[in-house]
């Protein structure tokens, strides 16, 4: 019986080779790779409510598999009744076994499981290879319970990778099997 491999072991075996010969790159050690993952929730409205942000805390936590960071505010905004040191974010960072775990999550899990998907959009890249992509319900992510929700929120994942360009972070993840959807032909 054969075990399977993690996304972590089938990138270095399987899919680093195949990314070398498709790029055209000569250094395995030039192949992009992925380097962290951020998860990041804005809870701004939530405060100005004067509501209690610790259930999305929780579920941030049960998500990425750590606990989340509290960003604050830096500077007093008084049109936006924000004061020097209010929360304003949540973030986590993921780097290593956990990041691709995460990935393979997903992957496989999160993204069929919402609502009307016909592939994540390529055009979503900062011209550096990092890609992002917003969550409109957190609620896709099977680590959350449906019964336990108090509020819905959405959230922004970035990918980051040693990608130069668009094409080589693209290429990456669609090795890693992200699915992208297929540019339309507007000649028909």
């Amino acid at each position: 019986m054969t075990k399977a491999l993690s996304l972590k072991e089938k990138f270095r075996q399987e899919i680093t080779p195949v990314l070398q010969k498709e790029l055209g790159i000569k250094n395995v050690n030039a192949v992009p790779k992925m380097t962290k993952i951020i998860l990041n929730v804005g809870i701004g409205k939530m405060l100005a409510g004067g509501k209690d942000f610790t259930d999305i805390e929780k579920n941030i936590m049960m998500i990425a598999g750590q606990k989340p960071v509290i960003a604050k505010s830096k500077k007093a905004i008084s049109n936006f009744k924000l004061r020097q040191g209010m929360p304003v974010g949540i973030h986590v960072t993921m780097r290593g076994d956990r990041m691709y775990d995460f990935v393979s999550k997903f992957v496989n899990i999160v993204l069929p499981r919402t609502r009307d998907f016909r592939g994540i959009s390529p055009r979503s890249f900062d011209g550096k290879g990092n890609y992002s992509i917003a969550i409109r319900e957190h609620t896709v992510f099977p680590e959350i319970n449906v019964d336990d929700i108090v509020k819905l929120h959405g959230m922004q994942i970035t990918f980051v990778t040693t990608a130069t360009g668009n094409e080589q972070g693209l290429a990456l993840l669609k090795a890693l099997g992200f699915p992208f959807q297929e540019k339309k032909d507007k000649s028909k």
